[in-house]
C-alpha cells in the first residue's frame, strides 16, 4: 500500500473536511487498482466507537468492497499478547478503597478536608493516580518536585499522596483501565519491534494528547506499513508560526500544539505531513482567515503583516452566521428555530457545544415541534426519574421523616407503579391538604393512622403501607457498605411497587431504569471494599456515584437533528453546524481545580497542563467552523451578569473588523445581519397578543353572602385590605400551609403567649415565682415543647431572656393596682340591626382594686402606635368596648380603666390603647358605621384599601392580581352574583 520510507508516514486531513469520509475515500482510492482481499489486510484504528459505526456506515454506502479490520484502542487489551496482564480493576473498587483510607486520615486530622468531600477527593486521587500511569510518571518523580513556594499546600498534598503511593507501587497487580491499557500498548511495542506486521497499519483520528495514545503512535509510525492520519491538520501554518509553538507552557492552548509535539517525538517537520486524500475543503479562505485569527501570541503583528494578503472574505464566511443574543433562553430559541428548518429541508444539522444547560434548553424548545434531537450525551442518570427517586429514598436513612419528603416521594412518579397509582395520588392529594391544614412537620405513625381511621377501609389498608415503608427508617451510627446498600435498594423497590406483595414497579424499567440497575450492580459488586460508613457519607457517596451516570437512548432521537460534545465533533462531519455557547467559561471550559499540583508542578513533572483541554477546544473549533455551513452563537448575558465573548470569538471579529480594504469589516456585519434576521425571527415567534392588564378590584357581593361574623383581629384588615375579608369569607378561600412549619412570626408568638400565660397564673397562686428565674425557666420548658429548631429555640429563649427583666418589673407594678382574673377569654358582642356578630379573646383581663378592667394584649414584635390604634389597629379598643357592654364570658359589664400592648420585641415597650381619644362608647358607634358600610350591597371590597407598607404581602395578593395594578390606580367596583 505504501512505498518504502526512511521516515515515518504521517498524513494530515484539513481543517473542515469530513473526518471519516475523507479517510473512507483516501482509502478506496489507494486501493481502486488492487485485489479486494488486500484491503481487508488493512487494519484500521480508531479511538471511538461512534466513529467506528460512521466509517461502516459510509462503506455500506457503495460500492460493494471487503472492508478492512476496523479496531478500537481497547481491543488490544483483548489480544493474546496481553493475556497474562492482570484485568483491569473497576473503577468503584479504587475509588472505595481510597475512601475507606482517606476517611480514616479524615478522622484523625478533621482540618485536612471536609467530610463531605469524601467521594470527590477520592475521585480526583484516582484520577491523578491514573494520570500518572498513563503518563509514565512515578511517585518519586512526584516527591522531587521543587515545592519551596508551596509548603502549606504540599504539606497537605503529600498526606494524601502517601496513600496514593502504596497504590502506584502494587499498580502493575492491581491496574486500572489507563494503567492497563499503557501496559497492553507497551507489550505490544514490544512484539512489534521483535516481528513487526507487514500488513497496512494505519492509526486515524488521535491527536496524541495522551501519553498511551502517544506510544502506540510512536509504534506504528516504525512499522513497514504503518501510517498515521490527523485529523484537522492545518496545512496554511507557516513555519515561522510551527517553530513557535514548542514551548508547552506558552502554546500548548494553540490547535495545532499537539501535531508540533507529536513531529518533535517522530523527527519530522510539520511539511513532511502528506494530504490523506486531497485539500478539498468547504472554503479553503476561511481556513486561512481561522488560522490567522488563532495564531499564537504575540498576533497583532502577523495580522498586519498577512492580514491584508488574505482576499476574498465575504465569501469565505457567506455562509457564516454570528448570532449573539441577549440570553441564554434566546440563544436556545434561535438554535432550535434552525435546527428545525433543518429538520425541514433535509440537512444534516450538529449542535456542537460543551454547556449542558444551553442543550437541555435546546431540547426543551425543540419539542414544541415534536422534535427530540439525538443527544450523544444523553440526560444525567442523577436528574433521570429512577435517579432523583433513589436519592430521595436515601435520605430516608439520613434524617426524620418530615411532611417535605413524604410527599416528594409519595409523588414521584415511580412510587407505587406496579398497580393502583391512580387510587395513590388520590390518597396522597386528600393527606397532603391534611398535613397543610395542620401544619404538621413530623408525620408520626399515629397521626397518619388517626388521618386513615375516619376514612374508607381501603384508605386505611394504604396507610397502613404508607407507615411501613416510610416511618422510622433512620439507620443512625456506622454500617457495612453492603447493608447499607441492600438497605436502601431494598426499601426503594418497596415504595416503587407500592402494595403489591413482590417486584419493583417501574423502577428498573426503560433505559434510565436499566442504567440504574447498572450502576446498582456495580455498587454492589463493589461493596466489600467499602466497608463501615455512615449514613451522611453514605448518602453522599451514593450521590455522588450516581452523578456520573448518563441515560442515551440511540434509537429515540432523530437521526439528522444531533447534538454532540467536542469529542464527538472531532470526527463527524454534517450539512450544518452550531457552535453554541461561545463564551468563556463554556468554550473553552474552565479548567477544573487540581486540588494536587499547580500548573508549573504539572509541566515538570510531565504530566499533563491545564491548557490541553483549552488546546483540545481550540482544535476543535477550528476544525468544526470549517463545515459547509456554520452558526457561531452567544448570549450576551448570563442569568448573573454579562458575559465575555469566546477568545476565539474575539480574535475573528478582531482580525475582520481590522481589515476593511479586504471587504472584513462588511463581511462582519452580514454575519451578524444574518443572525439578526434569526433573532427578528425569534422575536416573532415569542410575541404574544397583549392582554389587558387587571383592574384593581372591589367587589360587591350581595348582601345575604357578606360577612355575618368577625373577630376583632380581622377589623384591621377589613380596614386595610377589605379584599382579604372577601375572599376569606364570602369566597370562603384558606391559604394551604407550607409543607415545612417553620419557627415564623406566628408560632413564636403562640409560644410567648403560653410562656407568659402560665407564668402569670402561677405567680397568681405562689407570688414568690414572680422572678426573671422562673421566667426563663419557664419559657425553657415551653420551647422545648413546642420548637423543635435547635437554632430557633435557643434564639428565642435568648430574646424572652432579654425581655424577662422588662416584663417581671412591669408584673409588679401592675399588680399593686389589679390582679388577673381570666387568661384567653372568649367575647361576643352583636349589632342586631346588621345581623353582625364581632368575637374577640383577650389574652388576659386584670381587675382594679375599684372593680374597673384592664384588659391587656401580648406583642412579640412592636406594639401599634396610638395613632395606629386610633384608625387601623382597633383590637384593643373593640374589646374594651365589648367589656363594657358585657361581652366577654363570665364577667359582667364593667367600665374600662386601660387597655395596654404589652410589647416584647427587641425593644420592650408598653403601648396603651387612646381610651381618653375615644371613648369605647365613641369606638362602638364608629364600628357600627365601618360594618354598616360594608353591609351595604353597593360597597366593594377592595384590594390592598390602606395598606401600611407597598412591601406588605397579602395572602389574596396574587388573586387579586397584583402586580398588573398598584395602590395609585381606582377601584373598579364589580357585582359578584
Amino acid at each position: 500500500m505504501f512505498e518504502p520510507s526512511d521516515k515515518p508516514r504521517v498524513f494530515g486531513i484539513p481543517v473542515g473536511a469530513d473526518f471519516p469520509k475523507n479517510l473512507a475515500e483516501g482509502l478506496r482510492a489507494r486501493f481502486s487498482d488492487r485485489p479486494p482481499e488486500e484491503f481487508a489486510r488493512v487494519e484500521l484504528i480508531v479511538n471511538t466507537r461512534r466513529m467506528e459505526r460512521r466509517i461502516r456506515e459510509i462503506f455500506d454506502q457503495g460500492p460493494p468492497t471487503l472492508l478492512p479490520r476496523i479496531r478500537l484502542l481497547s481491543d488490544f487489551g483483548r489480544a493474546t499478547h496481553a493475556h497474562d496482564i492482570p484485568p483491569p480493576v473497576p473503577p468503584l473498587r479504587k475509588r472505595f478503597e481510597l475512601i475507606r483510607l482517606i476517611s480514616q486520615l479524615l478522622d484523625a486530622q478533621p482540618d485536612l478536608a471536609a467530610r463531605a468531600s469524601l467521594y470527590d477527593l477520592a475521585d480526583s486521587l484516582a484520577a491523578l493516580m491514573s494520570e500518572m500511569s498513563g503518563e509514565g510518571v512515578t511517585p518519586d518523580t512526584i516527591e522531587a518536585l521543587d515545592v519551596s513556594d508551596q509548603s502549606g499546600h504540599w504539606e497537605r498534598a503529600k498526606t494524601f499522596f502517601g496513600i496514593a503511593r502504596d497504590f502506584l507501587e502494587s499498580v502493575d497487580d492491581t491496574p486500572d483501565a489507563e494503567t492497563r491499557q499503557r501496559l497492553v500498548i507497551e507489550r505490544l511495542t514490544e512484539e512489534w519491534a521483535l516481528n513487526p506486521p507487514q500488513h497496512p497499519v494505519i492509526l486515524a483520528g488521535s491527536t496524541g494528547s495522551r501519553g498511551t495514545m502517544m506510544l502506540l503512535m510512536q509504534a506504528i509510525a516504525r512499522l513497514p506499513q504503518g501510517a498515521i492520519v490527523l485529523p484537522g491538520f492545518d496545512f496554511e501554518t507557516p513555519d515561522h508560526v510551527w517553530d513557535a509553538l514548542g514551548d508547552a507552557l506558552s502554546s500548548e492552548d494553540h490547535p495545532q500544539f499537539r501535531f508540533r509535539r507529536l513531529m518533535d517525538i517522530l523527527g519530522m517537520q510539520p511539511n513532511d505531513v502528506v494530504p490523506w486524500h486531497g485539500l478539498d475543503v468547504p472554503s479553503e479562505t476561511r481556513n486561512r482567515l481561522v488560522s490567522l485569527a488563532l495564531r499564537p501570541a504575540p498576533v497583532t503583528d502577523q495580522w498586519l503583516a498577512e492580514g491584508p494578503n488574505l482576499t476574498g472574505i465575504e465569501d469565505a464566511v457567506s455562509d457564516v452566521t454570528l448570532l449573539e443574543a441577549s440570553s441564554m433562553r434566546e440563544e436556545a430559541i434561535a438554535i432550535a428555530m434552525r435546527l428545525r428548518q433543518a429538520a425541514e429541508d433535509g440537512q444534516t444539522a450538529a449542535l456542537i457545544t460543551p454547556d449542558r444547560m444551553l442543550t437541555r434548553q435546546v431540547t426543551a424548545a425543540l419539542d414544541r415541534w415534536d422534535i427530540t434531537p439525538d443527544d450523544s450525551a444523553g440526560q444525567p442518570l442523577q436528574l433521570s426519574p429512577p435517579g432523583r427517586f433513589l436519592r430521595h429514598v436515601s435520605r430516608l436513612f439520613q434524617q426524620k421523616l418530615t411532611s417535605e419528603m413524604l410527599l416528594t416521594l409519595l409523588k414521584h412518579p415511580l412510587t407505587h407503579s406496579a398497580e393502583g397509582r391512580g387510587d395513590h395520588l388520590l390518597r396522597t392529594r386528600e393527606l397532603e391538604l391534611y398535613v397543610r391544614r395542620k401544619g404538621l412537620t413530623y408525620p408520626q405513625p399515629d397521626i397518619l393512622q388517626a388521618w386513615a381511621a375516619a376514612r374508607d377501609p381501603e384508605d386505611q389498608t394504604w396507610a397502613a403501607w404508607l407507615v411501613s415503608v416510610f416511618c422510622d427508617q433512620e439507620m443512625p451510627g456506622e454500617c457495612d457498605f453492603a447493608v447499607r446498600l441492600e438497605g436502601h435498594i431494598s426499601l426503594a423497590e418497596r415504595i416503587a411497587r407500592g402494595q403489591v406483595p413482590e417486584g419493583s414497579g417501574e423502577l428498573w424499567e426503560k433505559a434510565a431504569g436499566r442504567e440504574a440497575a447498572k450502576l446498582v450492580a456495580q455498587l454492589r459488586e463493589n461493596a466489600q471494599y467499602a466497608g463501615p460508613i455512615s449514613v451522611s457519607d453514605y448518602s453522599d457517596l451514593f450521590g455522588a456515584v450516581i452523578a456520573n451516570g448518563e441515560v442515551r437512548d440511540r434509537d429515540e432521537g432523530h437521526p439528522n437533528i444531533l447534538i454532540w460534545g467536542t469529542l464527538e465533533a472531532r470526527v463527524q462531519g454534517a450539512d450544518l453546524v452550531i457552535l453554541g455557547g461561545l463564551n468563556e467559561g463554556s468554550w473553552p471550559e474552565a479548567p477544573s481545580p487540581d486540588p494536587w499540583l499547580n500548573r508549573k508542578m504539572r509541566h515538570d513533572a510531565g504530566l499533563l497542563l491545564p491548557e490541553r483541554r483549552i488546546g483540545l477546544s481550540a482544535h476543535d473549533f477550528q476544525q468544526a467552523i470549517g463545515a459547509p455551513e456554520v452558526w457561531l452563537t452567544r448570549s450576551i448575558r448570563s442569568d448573573e451578569a454579562e458575559t465575555v465573548p469566546s477568545r476565539w470569538i474575539n480574535r475573528l471579529t478582531n482580525l475582520m473588523s481590522g481589515l476593511p480594504g479586504q471587504g472584513g469589516d462588511t463581511a462582519l456585519q452580514g454575519m451578524r445581519q444574518r443572525g439578526s434576521n434569526w433573532l427578528k425571527l425569534v422575536a416573532a415567534l415569542e410575541d404574544i397578543n397583549p392582554v389587558e392588564p387587571a383592574k384593581r378590584p372591589s367587589p360587591r357581593p350581595p348582601e345575604v353572602s357578606r360577612p355575618k361574623q368577625l373577630s376583632v383581629t380581622e377589623i384591621k384588615r377589613l380596614i386595610r385590605d377589605p379584599y382579604a375579608i372577601y375572599a376569606k369569607h364570602v369566597l370562603r378561600l384558606r391559604p394551604l400551609n407550607s409543607l415545612m412549619k417553620t419557627p415564623d412570626a406566628l408560632l413564636r408568638g403562640i409560644v410567648v403567649h403560653e410562656v407568659l400565660e402560665t407564668f402569670v397564673k402561677e405567680v397568681s397562686e405562689t407570688p414568690e415565682n414572680l422572678t426573671e428565674a422562673r421566667l426563663t425557666e419557664i419559657a425553657h420548658d415551653v420551647l422545648a415543647e413546642n420548637v423543635p429548631w435547635p437554632a430557633a429555640r435557643a434564639l428565642w429563649q435568648a430574646r424572652i431572656e432579654r425581655v424577662a427583666g422588662h416584663f417581671v418589673q412591669g408584673e409588679q407594678r401592675r399588680r399593686e393596682t389589679a390582679a388577673p382574673i381570666a387568661h384567653e377569654r372568649q367575647a361576643k358582642s352583636r349589632i342586631d340591626a346588621l345581623d353582625f356578630t364581632l368575637t374577640a379573646k383577650a389574652d388576659r383581663v386584670d381587675a382594679t382594686n375599684d372593680g374597673q378592667l384592664i384588659l391587656y394584649d401580648y406583642k412579640t414584635g412592636r406594639p401599634p402606635s396610638q395613632d395606629e390604634q386610633l384608625y387601623f389597629d382597633k383590637q384593643l379598643l373593640l374589646e374594651a368596648a365589648m367589656a363594657e357592654q358585657g361581652g366577654f364570658d363570665d364577667i359582667d359589664p364593667t367600665d374600662v380603666a386601660a387597655a395596654i400592648y404589652l410589647g416584647l420585641g427587641s425593644t420592650p415597650k408598653d403601648e396603651p390603647a387612646p381610651l381618653e381619644k375615644t371613648p369605647a362608647a365613641q369606638v362602638w358607634d364608629e364600628f357600627i358605621q365601618l360594618i354598616g358600610h360594608y353591609a351595604d350591597a353597593d360597597n366593594g371590597f377592595t384590594s390592598r384599601r390602606a395598606i401600611h407598607s407597598d412591601r406588605d404581602v397579602g395572602d389574596f395578593d396574587q388573586l387579586a392580581r397584583f402586580g398588573e395594578w398598584d395602590i395609585t390606580d381606582d377601584p373598579m367596583p364589580e357585582d359578584v352574583k
